[in-house]
């Protein structure tokens, strides 16, 4: 397999002061009436025109002769090629690709719609334009396909496993994945990988509602959790402190009464409404 090399051609300048010496001949040989100079003069003149090309920054062409690879210009400037060259021009500047969500099933069979932005360039124009047959169609395609493998890797959110890598909480880990898969499809069409990361995900319509429902009761439980270990460290502490303290002695029946109005009252969702009693301890 061949490689990409580069090349210099000629200064397009100095092909064309030689342009204008060859039609200054091709008009000296016509009026001495030299016929053979001046036709030779204009056909040379003629073919040496339609050589010049201009390759701009980020550009490069490729010069292909009778099917075979002459080498790739990479400085930019104003050159001449031989006419007989077949060239294309390959642009060489860095490209984004901001994809439409596509819809896809994650790891345990939800439907979830993802997409991504990609940031590309042509690193090897060899590859690019021999390798495949068309290497931006190329590239749609095969970040598609490594888009839609990665989906399936990972579930959309981990409500049953919390150290399992999710692809909605996965961030950077995600992201990086992603570039690899990439960059190891592209890289047989000479294409740099610059920046590849997920811009969209959710869950897809017909399951969305369920889902959100779902994270509400989750985000409920947890809260709830949070709640509970909290009241329990402090109804733990208040009996402690009074114990310590000396301030009342209860009895294992007014501790758990005391235990169940405390509950009540620090995991309840509205305000307590307090009840003063007057009368003795035991009434």
């Amino acid at each position: 397999m061949k490689n990409e090399f580069t090349v210099k051609p000629v200064s397009g300048y100095v092909a064309l002061l030689a342009a204008f010496a060859l039609f200054g001949g091709a008009i000296a040989g016509f009026a001495f009436n030299i016929i053979w100079l001046g036709i030779s003069c204009t056909l040379l003149f003629a073919f040496t025109t339609i050589g010049f090309t201009v390759v701009y920054p980020n550009g490069s062409c490729v010069m292909v002769l009778f099917g075979a690879y002459k080498g790739t210009v990479k400085e930019n400037g104003f050159f001449w090629i031989n006419p007989f060259y077949i060239t294309r021009k390959v642009s060489l500047r860095a490209r984004n690709f901001d994809s439409e969500p596509i819809k896809v099933n994650d790891k345990i069979g939800n439907p979830i719609k993802i997409g991504f932005v990609l940031v590309w360039k042509v690193s090897e124009t060899y590859k690019a334009v021999f390798e495949v047959d068309d290497y931006q169609h190329f590239v749609l395609v095969q970040s598609d396909a490594a888009l839609r493998k990665l989906a399936g890797l990972y579930p959309y959110d981990n409500f049953e496993d919390h150290g399992e890598m999710a692809l909605r909480s996965g961030g950077e880990e995600i992201n990086d994945e992603l570039e690899r898969e990439i960059r190891e499809r592209l890289i047989i069409a000479g294409i740099e990988v610059i920046e590849a990361r997920i811009n969209y995900i959710a869950y897809a319509e017909e399951i969305a509602n369920a889902m959100l429902r779902r994270q509400q009761a989750a985000a409920v439980v947890s809260a709830r959790f949070k709640i509970v270990e909290g009241a329990v460290s402090m109804v733990q502490m208040a009996l402690a402190q009074l114990s310590e303290k000396g301030i009342v002695e209860l009895d294992e029946e007014k501790k758990a009464a005391m235990v169940s109005n405390l509950m009540v009252v620090l995991c309840g969702d509205k305000d307590a409404t307090p009840v003063v009693n007057t009368g003795t301890l035991h009434s």
